[in-house]
Order: C-alpha cells, then structure tokens, then sequence
C-alpha cells in the first residue's frame, strides 16, 4: 500500500515527503498554474513519484472540457510524470499516454454505490485500457462496506478503492489491508471530502498494522 498526498500547491511535496508520503498526485483541474509550471515546482521540491489528474466535474473535479480539452491540458506532462490518471471519459486520449511508457490509472468516481455485479464489470472495463484500476464509490450504509471490502479482497491487482464523503471515512483506512494499493490523503488541504492527512494516516497504519 502507498500513500498518495493530494496536492492543490505543488510547493506542499516536500511537507508530504517527510510527513511519510510515498507519491504525490498532482491536481491540476484545482491548480491556477499550469500542469507544466506545476510538475516543475514539483519536481523541484522533491523527488516522489507524481501521478498526474484532471478531474472531471462529473466525478467530483473541476474540469468542464471534453476529451480534446483533456489531452491538450495534460500533453506537455504526460513524459514528465510516473503515472496518469485517466476517467473512462477520456480513454480516447489512452495510446497517446501509453506512447510516453507512463503508467495509466483509469479511474471512476461516482456518488453511489455500485452492485457487486457492476463493480466486477467496471473493473473490466478499466482494466482494458489502465494498469491500475482506480474505483471509488460512495456507500450508504454498512453493508455498502462490507461488499466493497469483498470486492477489493476478491478482484484482480493491482486495485484502488475508495469512498466518496465523511460518513464512512473509516473505510479508506481498512481496504489497504484488504488489498487497496493506494490511498489518498492531504497535507492540509483536502481534495476530497473525507481524506485523512498523510500524518494521520500514517499513524493509522501503525496501529493497524501492530494490532
């Protein structure tokens, strides 16, 4: 399992490293510069792994624009960073990403939960174009849980998993230990509602992971 640090200022990476961050995604749809001012200042401070994202409103981001819109923001980084983040809306854009030898994450976002069924052959449907399969959801109740833990301890790796919002937040600490690669945290200031921050969960896991 790494710990991502979400970042909206590329100037936190160096915080994020020593706080124990093991990669840094690079939020570019929440960023006033550009990504490659962005990747730069990055760069600069530290030598992480960076994971590069433009998030689409539809799945909790502020990215408006369609596919050609995505790759013209995200083509000068796409050689200078380890991994992309890429929603199944901007898959067209994949064999000019896969081109760079960078690592695809194709990744869904939605603000329901998802039937174990239809997370089975989302799964799928990432895997086809993405090296890691990114899938976060937003349960309702605990059975939610229960069968999102199921499908991460079950389905083919790499896997992220995840939950959208605060009520169930607990549950970004426990898929790790079920087979979650990643997880997503801040370093002060959250992307997404729920987030632990890097410190925290770094302090999480060693209770975990001792008990």
């Amino acid at each position: 399992m790494k710990i991502v640090a979400a970042l909206t200022d590329p100037s936190q990476a160096s915080s994020a490293q020593d706080l124990g961050a093991d990669l840094i995604e690079l939020r570019f749809d929440l960023m006033e510069d550009d990504p490659l001012t962005c990747v730069q200042k990055c760069r600069d401070a530290c030598p992480l792994p960076i994971i590069g994202t433009i998030r689409s409103a539809q799945e909790g981001g502020m990215f408006f624009g369609d596919a050609t819109a995505w790759l013209e923001k995200m083509c000068p980084v796409i050689p200078l960073v380890d991994y992309i983040d890429i929603e199944q809306r901007f898959a067209s854009c994949v064999s000019q990403v896969r081109a760079s030898g960078t690592t695809i994450i194709a990744s869904h976002h939605t603000g329901i939960m998802l039937s174990l069924p239809h997370l089975f052959a989302l799964e799928r449907d990432l895997r086809a174009y993405g090296d890691i399969v990114k899938i976060i959801v937003t349960p309702h109740n605990k059975g939610d849980i229960l069968e999102l833990l199921e499908f991460t301890h079950a389905i083919k790796k790499p896997v992220c998993t995840g939950v959208m919002g605060a009520q169930f937040r607990y549950a970004r600490a426990i898929l790790p230990l079920f087979g979650s690669v990643l997880v997503y945290c801040h370093t002060g200031t959250r992307t997404a509602e729920g987030q632990y921050s890097v410190q925290e969960f770094v302090s999480l896991m060693k209770l975990l992971k001792n008990g």
